[in-house]
């Protein structure tokens, strides 16, 4: 049996026996699992004898959620069988279960009703892709969505697209993107200094990152930069592949091109480059420190677009490609702001490339930054109903 459904079977679970108050948050990957990551941490400070338990699905997922998360337990999802789900409630014993963002399944759901644990969604979306098949089949689903106490979601769109699928107005509330309200690691300009030493990029040198990027989109990102390199000498390109069993196929693709590359891996102090391979975890947010301008992947091709914060956190003038749908309100507030732009293709991208030491970028991530703290409050208002519920549902 492969590890990963072992790990789902509900083995080897920890037992709440004195039947403390405890949640259950499930978050699918490591997007979801970094949103809650200052909900967990501030439900611990206020109530440090709260057990949390925290389930993921993706073994990228389960990783960054043990390097990240404060919980008490850390494990793999359940498979949706009853059998297996009523070990977990037996074992754990939540007041709540929580689901972030758009996780739903059927038997788990059924059997958290029956329990009369409280479920809540936070942090909740819904996808244009996800809506057209639920709304098709919304017999079905709004049957499995009527378990669920309360969605707290990010937007007033998705609230109407859930109201469109059955759910009461009542049981849905506005409360924000939980992913807006980040809190990285400040660095200093000297710290910033050191990271760009460390990686062998001079004073002179200026960098763009381009993270979270899949299939179809490196090989865009290389011509344009070896186009913009005809112009622009002193460019340096950061390529942080979204999925690690991509790191291989990456290196083989820059090999096809006349530059110098790295992977950051294999990197030997000194060492020249021209293009870095970003083949780590959990350093994409340092490289968007250093860097000048930030590429946010996953929107050339329509993929739907990844996260464009953590570039604005840190002061940068972000860009993306013409599929947003996953971030549709936080990008058109970016837009609206001048604080973001689109790149449609190749030209887009040399264009931006060439000027990237232009005043007009350096206001852009000024704004970039002043339109993010103007999203943030969500973990306030989720931490509000996770206390409200966990004290009602005992």
């Amino acid at each position: 049996m492969p590890l990963n459904l072992k790990r789902r079977m509900g083995n080897n679970l920890p037992e709440n026996k004195n039947n403390l108050k405890s949640i259950w948050f499930h978050a699918v990957s490591v997007g979801e699992v970094l949103s809650i990551q200052n909900l967990i941490l501030k439900i611990k400070q206020i109530h440090p004898d709260w057990m949390i338990y925290l389930s993921t699905l993706t073994p990228t997922g389960f990783e960054i959620a043990n390097k990240k998360i404060k919980a008490d337990n850390i494990f793999y999802l359940p498979l949706d069988f009853v059998w297996i789900i009523k070990k977990y409630f037996e074992k754990l014993k939540p007041k709540i279960l929580i689901l972030t963002e758009s996780e739903f399944w059927p038997n788990l759901l059924r059997e958290a009703k029956k329990r009369e644990v409280k479920i809540m969604v936070i942090n909740g979306r819904i996808s244009d892709n996800s809506f057209k098949r639920y709304y098709l089949l919304r017999f079905l689903f709004r049957k499995v969505l009527a378990n669920i106490s309360i969605f707290l979601v990010q937007s007033s769109k998705d609230k109407e697209k859930l109201e469109k699928i059955g759910i009461s107005s009542n049981n849905i509330i506005v409360s924000g993107n939980l992913k807006a309200d980040i809190s990285l690691r400040r660095y200093s300009s000297q710290e910033i200094e050191k990271l760009k030493t460390i990686i062998g990029v001079s004073n002179s040198r200026k960098v763009i990152v381009a993270g979270s990027i899949l299939k179809g989109e490196e090989e865009k990102l290389l011509r344009a930069f070896i186009e913009a390199r005809k112009k622009k000498k002193n460019i340096q390109l950061i390529l942080a592949p979204r999925h690690p069993e991509r790191f291989d196929e990456v290196e083989k693709l820059v090999k096809r091109f006349p530059l110098r590359y790295i992977r950051k891996s294999r990197y030997k102090q000194g060492e020249k480059w021209d293009i870095l391979i970003l083949d780590t975890l959990g350093e994409l947010i340092s490289f968007y420190a250093l860097c000048d301008i930030a590429f946010v992947g996953g929107s050339l091709i329509p993929k739907g677009g990844h996260n464009i914060l953590e570039p604005a956190y840190y002061q940068k003038p972000v860009f993306f490609g013409p599929y947003y749908n996953n971030f549709r309100d936080i990008a058109e507030r970016f837009l609206e702001r001048k604080a973001a732009q689109i790149v449609i293709n190749e030209k887009d991208l040399i264009d931006i490339m060439c000027r990237i030491d232009s005043k007009e970028y350096i206001e852009m991530g000024r704004r970039a930054y002043q339109t993010l703290l103007s999203l943030q409050g969500a973990t306030e208002v989720t931490l509000k109903y996770v206390e409200k519920f966990i004290n009602v549902s005992i």
